[in-house]
């Protein structure tokens, strides 16, 4: 995690502060990452390296909807990886946790993300401007869903 979290471009786009030293990271795990309702790893087939994580940010089960989020090493970007987990905890939530409605969020500029949204065939719905303060700047975020039929 520490390879990842500890990259500038990485974490330009995620609420959570670049990690400067492994005390950060272990840090994140014990305290900020218990926060997801359920962060499965992304690990490559041909070796099982860690190389990212991709999670449901919350969960509301009484609705039947939940958020994803993700963030990949940056020598994966590109690759189609971050779509193939997506697509996997998509069909997850819908087929073993009676999901109807899965969200996703991005910041405004965050272009690879969004193409990420949009290869997982998720809607742009809007977007929430100024709705985050995070790293001492507040932040418009487009949402985008997909709904099971």
């Amino acid at each position: 995690m520490y390879l990842y979290a500890s990259n500038e471009e990485v974490t330009r786009y995620v609420t959570w502060d670049t990690h400067s030293s492994l005390s950060d990271k272990n840090e994140f795990i014990n305290s900020f990452l218990p926060q997801y309702d359920a962060p499965w790893g992304i690990e490559l087939k041909e070796n099982g390296k860690f190389i990212g994580t991709v999670h449901f940010v919350w969960w509301q089960p009484k609705y039947n909807s939940a958020e994803i989020g993700y963030v990949l090493s940056k020598e994966y970007w590109g690759k189609g990886l971050i779509t193939e987990a997506a697509k996997a905890i998509i069909s997850f939530g819908f087929e073993s946790m009676n999901l109807v409605r899965i969200q996703a969020r991005c910041f405004l500029e965050n272009e690879g993300s969004e193409r990420v949204m949009e290869k997982l065939g998720m809607s742009l719905e809007g977007i929430s401007r100024k709705v985050m303060y995070v790293k001492g700047v507040h932040k418009g975020l487009k949402v985008y869903s997909i709904l099971k039929f």
